[in-house]
């Protein structure tokens, strides 16, 4: 121990006499551009300030001695900075440190960090770090099951080429359930390779993580703290990170990481969106109950999912039950009462009533939706996607394919325009993804978002949403939008045919409510009361 201080010591008074006796200006050419550069260092009690000017920019450096023995040096090659920190031990830190313009070349790959593993995380991840960018992604909770239908339309499959297994159940057939207890089969339109895919979360986001990782991705076990830019609005961010210790000891480590470009892919209650002052929106609170129920009734779901609509399951949303791999799903949301969660979840198991009866609760979940696309999604070198930037339908509550659709797009659009991570990008460049994003999927959000305040602003006009929904042409129409994520052009003709029927759906169950009140049992058992 005493050989390994002399020669710290010996280290540091040679490192010193250098800086001391370094007192010449240098001239040095930069081979890009024949930018000039002047290094000038100047003897200090304890510290050397050394400032590298660029005739396109100014980057400031400092290399640091302390009297604790600790050297910092910063060392710029054109744009790229390099700060080595050597301490007492041998270990060396090598952290990236300069501002950058937008369009600089870089001779490093550009580094992106995802806060956040999910569907849009792990599929930003994997076009980044595929694409030649040096990618982190940070997960604090790698068996996270996140409480949602798990429906995902039969155009994912193919697209980001999900494997069978991931598929719980192939559901083609839906029964839609009004307030007085009026079911409507939906599914007679679908052709025979035609299915909605049921999924658990904690399956498919495992899946494509792990795919991510297999592409490059440097995968981190921590919980995202905050960050900031140091060095300005063109400088890097330091991504303050509390990482888990392998053994899963709930013990962490505190990891500084620095990088250029951030996605945000962090949830409804993003900590990425509160740095860059995304704005705030309202969210709904999903709640869902995993319950294992007898082999027979689970037989009744092989291929079924359910859907109930009343002011008792929801005042704003839906109730559901969705076939799992070997239990339902059975759960609710709301925005306008959220303290009445509960409640709403016990109305929905009474609506499905024998179907479920004597069913045992496994798991128990709840979590924020987004009610609706943030104010602002990209900031400077900061992009959000997912449930951090709002995507999340209204009306059927889809979140799970737009989650992944906007994390690929983003990763794209950071891959395409930092030429596979050779060169820096900005604010400009994350927007391409941004234009095409509201290009592609705005009309899907606009038209589901009138259908909600349609359809789901009272009892009377759920009983015309659910007796609409007996038309063919109306599956046909919601099917193909759903299916296949687009807005299919109707028919003139049978578009006015259907706004009439809606029309005389929507009289006849308001003068239903008035004049046979007592026949509208709003999910209520015989003998408890009527509506």
């Amino acid at each position: 121990e005493r050989l390994q201080a002399e020669r710290n010591r010996i280290k540091i008074l040679l490192a010193t006499k250098r800086i001391v006796q370094l007192d010449i200006k240098a001239n040095m050419q930069v081979t890009r551009g024949s930018m000039k550069s002047n290094a000038v260092l100047k003897k200090t009690t304890s510290v050397a300030t050394a400032r590298v000017m660029v005739s396109s920019g100014v980057l400031n450096t400092r290399s640091v001695l302390n009297t604790n023995q600790r050297v910092n040096q910063r060392v710029f090659t054109g744009s790229l900075g390099l700060r080595q920190a050597v301490g007492s031990s041998t270990k060396h830190d090598w952290r990236v440190n300069a501002v950058i313009q937008d369009g600089a070349k870089l001779d490093r790959p550009l580094r992106v960090a995802i806060v956040g593993g999910g569907p849009a995380g792990a599929c930003a991840a994997e076009e980044c770090a595929k694409n030649g960018c040096e990618t982190y992604m940070i997960e604090r909770k790698m068996d996270n099951c996140k409480p949602c239908g798990g429906a995902i339309p039969l155009c994912m499959i193919d697209e980001f080429d999900l494997p069978e297994y991931i598929i719980d159940r192939q559901v083609n057939r839906m029964k839609m359930i009004s307030p007085s207890n009026v079911e409507v089969d939906i599914g007679s339109t679908l052709k025979p390779n035609e299915y909605i895919g049921m999924t658990r979360r904690e399956v498919l986001d495992d899946f494509l993580r792990k795919r991510a990782e297999e592409k490059g991705t440097n995968v981190i076990n921590g919980l995202f703290m905050g960050m900031e830019q140091k060095e300005g609005e063109k400088g890097p961010w330091t991504m303050q990170i509390n990482e888990y210790t392998p053994d899963g000891d709930q013990r962490v480590k505190k990891r500084d990481l620095e990088v250029d470009v951030v996605i945000g892919a962090d949830g409804a209650n993003s900590r990425v969106a509160k740095v860059i002052d995304a704005g705030e929106y309202d969210y709904a609170v999903a709640y869902q109950e995993r319950i294992k129920i007898d082999e027979s009734k689970m037989d009744f779901y092989q291929n079924l999912a359910e859907m109930y609509v009343g002011d008792d399951v929801s005042p704003d949303f839906y109730g559901w039950v969705f076939p799992k791999y070997d239990h339902v799903g059975v759960g609710t949301g709301t925005v306008i009462n959220k303290p009445a969660i509960k409640k709403y979840q016990d109305a929905i198991r009474l609506r499905a009533g024998e179907k479920i009866e004597g069913g045992k609760i496994i798991k128990i979940e709840a979590h924020p939706i987004p009610e609706h696309p943030r104010p602002k999604r990209i900031s400077g070198r900061v992009a959000l996607v997912g449930d951090a930037a709002g995507y999340v339908t209204k009306c059927s509550g889809e979140g799970i394919y737009f989650a992944a659709k906007s994390g690929r797009m983003c990763g794209e659009a950071v891959a395409k325009r930092s030429r596979n991570g050779a060169q820096m990008i900005g604010e400009r460049d994350l927007r391409t993804y941004l234009s095409k994003w509201d290009r592609m999927y705005w009309p899907t959000y606009k038209v589901l978002d009138i259908l909600q305040k349609v359809f789901y602003r009272s009892n009377a006009a759920r009983e015309a949403f659910v007796e609409m929904c007996s038309s063919d042409y109306v599956q046909r129409m919601t099917f193909d939008s759903y299916l296949y994520k687009t807005v299919v052009p109707g028919n003139p003709l049978d578009d006015i045919k259907l706004l009439f029927s809606t029309i005389g759906s929507i009289l006849r169950a308001n003068a239903l409510r008035v004049s046979e009140g007592a026949s509208v049992t709003f999910g209520r058992k015989e003998g408890e009361g009527t509506a």
